[in-house]
C-alpha cells in the first residue's frame, strides 16, 4: 500500500484472477512428433540462446533469458496462458491440489522465530497438542530459529515426505523447560470451504474459496451437515473466488441441477464442442438456492453462476463478475517447469461466452476494475453496458446477456468508500491479522477458557485495542487512519481474533454480520414467507 489513502488501490483483489487454471477435460488430437516438428521459427529461437550462450561478450544466464522469452510470448497470447518456473510450481500444485505434506500448523515467522499462529484442524500438530504461540526452535535437530531465518527455509524443514518423522522442541510461555513433540508429516488440508453455517433455522450459507481437487468432498460434507440441521434455503457465496478445477464446479454444480441439465459448453480452436451434462447425483435439486458473486468472482465461479442462473435456478446476487471464460491445460516443459496454455473456451448453457474482450492488451485487460469503478457500474446497476446483440432467453423466459462476465439477477452496490475499502483490505491481508497475534501474544490467557459461543456472544472489542489499532497503522508504512470507523474497525479486528483462536468459519461468522448481499438474501426470504 501507499503512504496515504489516495494510493490505495481500488483494483485490489482483481490480480487473484490473473492465470486462474481451470483443468479441460479436451484432448489433443495431434501427436507429439507433429507439435514438436523441427521447423525454421523453433531452429531460430535455439540458434539465438546458443549464440548468446558461447558468443555474448559477457556471461549470461540464458536459463533466465529463456523465461522472459517464454512469458513474452505467452503475454502476447492472451491474459490468462502463463509460464510456471521451476521455483514456484510445487506452490502451485500443492494449491491446487488442495492439501500438501506437513506438520499442519500455520505461522509467521516472528523476532527471528517460528510463532505459531494456530494449529490446522486435523493436523499432526493439533493431535500432538501444539498451539497458537508456540515456537517451534528446533526440527530433528536443527535449529529454526536466528536472524538468518526465513520462511522457505522452514517450510523445507517441516514439510517432507508423507508419514516421514519429525521431532520438535517448542517454547511455550510459562513452561520452564523446552517441549518435545514426536510428530509424521500428513497430508494437510488447503481449506477451499471457509464457512458453513445456519443463518437461521432454514437458510444455511456455504463459502467457496477457490475450486481445489478437494472442494467437492468439503462442499458435500458442508451440505450434509446443514441439511441435517434442517436447511432448506442455501447461499453459495462465491465472493472473490477466482475459479480453479472446472471438474469440481461441475460436481458442486451438480448438487442443485436435475438429471440431463446442460452444465457447460467448451469450444476449442476448430469449433468441436464438449457438452456437460447433471447426472443421477444431487442432493439440493429441490432446495432453494441464492448465489452471492462480485466483481472477483471469475473462472470456475463464473461457470456455477451462468449454468444455475441458465438454467432457472435459484437467484443471483451481487455484481458483475470477472469474465474469464478461457481454459488452460497444464503441459510440462520437461525441467521441471510448465506452461498452462489456452486451448479452449467456455460457454453457459444459453450459449453466453463468459470471456470478455482482452484484444487491447493485458494491461487494459487487468485495469478493467477501474474502468467499472469510474463508469459507475459497481454503484449503479444501469451502468453496466449491454449489448441487444448479445441478448440471450433463458428456458423460462428469463433475458441475460453476454459479453463476459455474469450479470447478477439482484444487483448490490459496492461500498466504495475510501474508509470501506482500507478496512476490507487491512482485514483480509495480514496486515491487522499481525497486530492481532502481536495482541494475543500478551493477552492470549484471557482467552484459553472461552469457548467459541462465549466469543461470539459475549466478547466486545474494547475501545482501547481499537484506538491502539488506529496508532500502529498510523506508524506502519500504510500511514492508515480509521479513527471515524470506530464499530466496523472493532468488528473486524473481533473477526481476525477468531479467525486465529478458532478458524477460518469463525472469521466470515462475524464479518457477515453486517454484509449487504446477505441481508438482501434474508430481506427476499422474508418477503418470500409472507406472500
Amino acid at each position: 500500500m501507499g503512504h496515504s489513502k489516495k494510493y490505495i488501490p481500488l483494483y485490489i483483489g482483481i490480480a487473484v484472477a490473473v492465470g486462474v487454471f481451470i483443468g479441460s477435460k479436451l484432448n489433443f488430437q495431434d501427436n507429439n512428433e507433429k507439435i514438436f516438428a523441427t521447423n525454421s521459427k523453433k531452429d531460430k529461437l535455439n540458434r539465438l540462446i546458443d549464440y548468446i550462450d558461447y558468443e555474448y561478450v559477457d556471461n549470461v544466464n540464458t536459463d533466465s533469458i529463456v523465461d522472459v522469452t517464454v512469458n513474452g510470448i505467452l503475454e502476447n497470447l492472451d491474459p490468462h496462458s502463463v509460464y510456471i518456473p521451476v521455483s514456484a510450481y510445487e506452490d502451485n500444485a500443492d494449491d491446487m491440489r488442495g492439501n500438501f505434506v506437513g506438520i499442519g500448523v500455520s505461522f509467521y515467522v516472528y523476532k527471528d522465530s517460528i510463532a505459531v499462529i494456530r494449529a490446522i484442524e486435523g493436523g499432526s500438530a493439533e493431535k500432538v497438542g501444539i498451539k497458537g504461540g508456540d515456537r517451534i526452535l528446533y526440527a530433528n535437530n536443527r535449529k529454526l530459529f536466528g536472524e538468518s531465518i526465513d520462511r522457505d527455509s522452514i517450510s523445507k524443514f517441516l514439510k517432507g515426505e508423507i508419514n516421514s518423522k519429525v521431532d520438535l522442541k517448542v517454547y511455550r510461555k510459562g513452561e520452564k523447560k523446552l517441549l518435545d513433540f514426536k510428530l509424521k508429516r500428513r497430508r494437510i488440508p488447503i481449506i477451499s470451504v471457509d464457512a458453513s453455517y445456519m443463518l437461521n433455522e432454514k437458510t444455511g450459507y456455504i463459502k467457496i474459496n477457490r475450486f481445489s481437487e478437494s472442494t467437492y468432498a468439503e462442499f458435500k460434507n458442508a451440505l450434509d451437515d446443514l441439511q441435517d440441521e434442517g436447511m432448506k434455503t442455501l447461499v453459495l457465496d462465491l465472493r472473490d473466488n477466482p475459479g480453479g478445477y472446472i471438474s469440481s464446479a461441475e460436481r458442486v454444480l451438480d448438487e442443485f441441477l436435475e438429471d440431463d441439465k446442460l452444465m457447460l459448453i467448451t469450444k476449442n480452436k476448430v469449433g468441436d464442442e464438449d457438452k456437460s451434462y447433471a447426472t443421477r447425483k444431487g442432493d439440493f435439486e429441490k432446495g432453494k438456492l441464492y448465489v452471492l458473486i462480485n466483481e472477483n468472482s471469475a473462472s470456475a465461479s463464473e461457470i456455477v453462476a451462468g449454468a444455475l442462473q441458465d438454467n432457472d435456478k435459484g437467484i443471483i446476487i451481487g455484481r458483475r463478475s470477472f469474465g474469464k471464460g478461457l481454459v488452460q491445460r497444464e503441459m510440462a516443459l520437461g525441467d521441471g517447469s510448465a506452461v498452462r496454455l489456452t486451448i479452449a473456451r467456455y460457454y453457459t448453457p444459453t450459449g453466453r461466452s463468459i470471456q470478455r474482450p482482452y484484444g487491447e492488451g493485458n494491461g487494459n485487460y487487468y485495469s478493467d476494475y477501474e474502468n467499472r469503478y469510474r463508469n459507475g457500474e459497481l454503484i449503479h446497476a444501469d451502468s453496466m453496458k449491454v449489448a441487444d446483440s448479445l441478448k440471450y432467453v433463458t428456458p423460462k423466459g428469463k433475458v441475460v446477456y453476454g459479453g463476459g462476465g455474469i450479470i447478477p439477477d439482484v444487483f448490490i452496490p459496492k461500498d466504495t468508500s475510501i474508509e470501506n475499502e482500507t478496512l476490507n483490505y487491512v482485514s483480509r491481508n495480514g496486515f491487522m491479522s499481525y497486530f492481532i497475534f502481536e495482541y494475543l501474544e500478551n493477552n492470549r490467557f484471557q482467552f484459553n477458557k472461552l469457548s467459541y459461543e462465549d466469543f461470539k456472544k459475549n466478547y466486545k472489542v474494547s475501545d482501547k485495542l481499537a484506538e491502539d489499532f488506529v496508532v500502529y497503522s498510523r506508524l506502519q508504512e500504510a500511514q492508515i487512519d480509521l479513527s471515524n470507523y470506530q464499530e466496523e474497525l472493532k468488528m473486524a479486528l473481533k473477526a481476525n481474533i477468531a479467525q486465529q483462536l478458532y478458524g477460518p468459519n469463525a472469521y466470515e461468522f462475524i464479518l457477515n454480520a453486517d454484509d449487504a448481499m446477505l441481508k438482501k438474501v434474508l430481506e427476499l426470504e422474508k418477503k418470500a414467507s409472507e406472500k
